[in-house]
């Protein structure tokens, strides 16, 4: 399995971006992927080597692009600490990369989350951060705390943007509040992804926010935080899944079976499939058992696996990206080369994260090795194994 001191070959099924390989190897060389090859063009070029063990399915490590916990852990904290732990326990489960999300929440308590993330992106422990809030939809709020929503504040974004240098990644906002096109040009200029959700607009309201009209390329976490797709009132999910099957935008969807049932799921697939970024929308409970737990300022509570705060409304997810992955696969029928591509390559583009989402020459050697039933066997991040 090593090529020398400073390596590793992984052999086994490769799935990248571009195409399957049944029995191949992913060469590395420290944190780089240098080489990805069919067994029998890797014996050719290294005749005297003894042939790598077949570790099972290897994937490109997998990106998620909205997180905001797991397994006792929070991203609105103010806590860098607490946070690295939260991105390790993601990190262990298949998610090399991970975009750290925080909900909406008094502007001080935000921007001095923000801060925080800020320290851990600084070492690529996390790949970035995202405000999901507070210029949300009070009609929509879902679990966002609706005593903290606001109209679109160029002064609190200055202020984001100022603490985080750079690491603010996306930012959600809902098109319909006052203020919202000098937010979204406001973010767009300093390279923010503008995003779209928790939103009661019409479905023309919601689409000429959209790219190329609008500023906004990623739709948060479809249907879910929306008001329900209806043939008289197709509204923001008609809205996104259309640009999404366009090419213009990336439309999230939260691949738990609990969010959404799979048959939205497979018509999500079927619309858009290379615009699909699965998330996990995670949170504190992520990983751990049913009990009682925090999502920003509110109480959430978790039974059977299900997060909500006292509304009723779902509080985020518990599952891991791995998770959403074979849900793809076995519940919305989903070919895996497909699913792989929306748990890794998309997310990866939907925000311009570099050099991870896929195995090729150059990118990270981020990787995981899975078994025929999609359970996790080892994860590679950087080079390094973590399990």
């Amino acid at each position: 399995m090593r090529p020398d001191e400073s390596g590793l070959w992984l052999r086994g099924r490769i799935v990248t971006e571009a195409e399957v390989i049944d029995d191949g190897v992913v060469t590395v060389r420290g944190d780089r992927v240098i080489a990805v090859a069919s067994l029998s063009d890797w014996a050719a070029a290294h005749p005297d080597s003894e042939v790598p063990a077949h570790l099972g399915t290897v994937l490109p490590g997998l990106v998620d692009i909205h997180n905001h916990g797991g397994f006792g852990h929070r991203f609105d904290t103010t806590d860098p600490a607490e946070a690295r732990s939260a991105a390790a326990y993601h990190h262990a489960q298949g998610s090399t990369s991970v975009v750290a999300s925080v909900v909406t929440a008094a502007p001080d308590d935000m921007v001095a989350q923000a801060r925080a993330l800020w320290e851990v992106a600084a070492d690529a422990t996390i790949a970035g951060i995202h405000a999901e809030g507070p210029f949300l939809s009070a009609a929509r709020c879902g679990a966002q705390d609706p005593a903290y929503l606001i109209d679109p504040d160029l002064g609190l974004i200055e202020r984001l943007l100022a603490v985080t240098d750079g690491s603010l990644r996306m930012m959600t906002l809902a098109p319909e509040r006052t203020g919202f096109a000098s937010a979204a040009k406001l973010l767009a200029d300093n390279g923010v992804v503008v995003a779209l959700g928790h939103s009661d607009a019409a479905y023309g309201e919601f689409r000429n926010a959209l790219a190329p009209n609008g500023f906004a390329t990623v739709v948060t976490h479809l249907a879910n935080g929306m008001p329900p797709l209806h043939h008289r009132a197709p509204g923001p999910v008609a809205a996104g899944l259309v640009a999404a099957a366009e090419q213009r935008v990336y439309v999230e969807l939260i691949g738990d079976g609990v969010h959404s049932e799979s048959g939205f799921g497979a018509l999500v697939f079927a619309t858009a499939r290379h615009r699909v970024a699965l998330i996990t929308d995670a949170m504190q409970a992520a990983g751990l058992p049913d009990g009682d737990y925090r999502l920003g300022p509110q109480r959430v509570r978790v039974v059977d696996g299900v997060a909500r705060v006292a509304s009723g409304s779902i509080a985020g997810g518990t599952a891991t990206l791995l998770r959403c992955l074979r849900w793809a696969v076995r519940d919305c029928g989903v070919p895996l080369a497909v699913a792989v591509r929306a748990a890794t390559a998309t997310p990866a583009a939907a925000l311009g994260l570099a050099d991870v989402g896929d195995l090729r020459p150059g990118m990270f050697a981020d990787a995981i090795v899975v078994d025929a039933e999609l359970g996790l066997r080892r994860v590679l991040r950087r080079g390094q194994w973590l399990t």
